[in-house]
């Protein structure tokens, strides 16, 4: 245990289940608004930050980290994107981000160095985290007084707060809690992964490109103007094993296609996983005194470039109505978070949803289904209010 020099008793306001970026970011907004919370995470500060992630922050995720004080090198690293290119079947489309939505943008910068700022900023201001905590368990969620219970260094703790908040991600302890409760969940998996690398070689674009081909599906990204992420659709039963960086480069220019793949440098691997796909929503948010968020709440494929972003409009929905409810003796935002974030979500579901199955090879679709996919192309190319709908998703719905 590890309690901050103010608060050395077992007694928080808020008990933040989960140390990944949401928990962080949620931490960060709190503290700001003099709201003392402590952060339980059962795995090590190293493992958390070696998770690989995406890295496309829409503009509203950018708002909400620099209203948390947390974006000084987001500022001076990240890589500012005026748009995106569809290449299908050889056929390249730009999406002009920058136009379509009246100058609205994305930045790219990877979820790993979000999360590294956001822990900083958090030892920086003397703030109460334990990591490596075991055997976590949420107790009392119907009561004005619920508990987190855990196991660190041998010693059972018990801290009592007023609201517990689980940002545990898909396999953590605060969605298991409430499975009894009236939880319901909506899934859909989808019969493929993604095999990523990643490489400290320059990209091959300055801008994202997704490619759709009759191999399957590609993308073409990056975290730096010096170290790339390349993905290709794989058999979801695959194992990176199997994938030299040799055969992984070699099918990646397959795919994109001579004018990309020759702009393709290549080089040995960093890390090479492959990650299943999976739409994922439960309802609702709230039960009691535990509020779920991000991961613990919802998974979106990546195609759309959403779950970080959909993490961090959850967290400033409940940011805002913690806030109302310390601060201003209200639980009108707490009352409300769940049908707000989960407005949000579903459409967010939606688009993630409508690009991987615009882009990816699914062997089950008929030719029928597979004409649609080309019909939904062409309708990009020929219409710009399309692109426009397109182009509003992908930097972000208002938050």
């Amino acid at each position: 245990m590890n309690p901050s020099p103010e608060k050395p008793s077992h007694r928080y306001q808020v008990v933040i289940v989960g140390g990944g970026p949401s928990g962080l970011l949620l931490g960060s907004l709190l503290h700001g608004a003099g709201i003392d919370a402590l952060i339980v995470e059962a795995r090590s500060p190293d493992y958390v930050l070696g998770r690989i992630r995406a890295g496309v922050l829409e503009q509203g995720t950018v708002d909400v980290l620099t209203q948390a004080g947390a974006d000084a090198r987001l500022r001076s690293e990240g890589l500012p994107h005026d748009g995106f290119a569809l290449c299908v079947d050889g056929e390249v489309l730009r999406i002009d981000l920058k136009s379509l939505t009246g100058g609205k943008t994305v930045t790219v910068y990877g979820q790993t160095e979000v999360t590294r700022d956001l822990m900083d900023q958090r030892r920086r201001f003397g703030a109460a985290s334990v990591y490596e905590a075991a055997d976590v368990a949420i107790g009392d969620i119907d009561t004005p007084h619920p508990f987190v219970t855990f196991v660190k260094d041998g010693v059972t703790h018990r801290v009592s707060c007023d609201i517990v908040v689980g940002c545990d991600g898909f396999h953590g302890v605060s969605r298991r809690t409430v499975a009894d409760k009236g939880l319901e969940t909506f899934e859909r998996t989808y019969p493929f992964g993604w095999l990523g690398v990643l490489a400290d070689v320059p990209p091959c674009s300055h801008e994202l490109i997704y490619v759709a081909h009759e191999r399957g599906f590609a993308l073409c990204s990056m975290r730096s103007p010096h170290r790339s992420r390349y993905y290709v659709q794989c058999d979801l039963n695959d194992d990176a094993k199997n994938w030299s960086d040799d055969r992984f480069w070699d099918e990646l220019r397959r795919r994109v296609g001579p004018a990309v793949a020759d702009n393709i440098v290549t080089g040995p691997s960093l890390e090479k996983s492959i990650a299943p796909l999976r739409s994922f929503v439960a309802e609702p948010l709230r039960f009691g005194r535990l509020f779920l968020v991000g991961d613990a709440a919802h998974i979106v494929p990546p195609t759309g470039a959403k779950g970080l972003n959909l993490a961090v409009s959850d967290v400033h929905y409940l940011g805002s109505a913690l806030r109302e409810f310390f601060l201003e003796r209200s639980s009108a935002g707490i009352d409300h978070y769940s049908a707000r974030a989960l407005n949000r979500i579903w459409k967010a579901e939606r688009f993630s949803w409508s690009m991987t199955t615009l882009l990816h090879r699914f062997d089950s679709y008929t030719p029928f289904e597979q004409r649609m996919q080309r019909a939904e192309f062409a309708l990009l190319q020929s219409s710009q209010p399309a692109r426009a709908v397109m182009a509003e998703n992908y930097v972000g719905l208002p938050l």
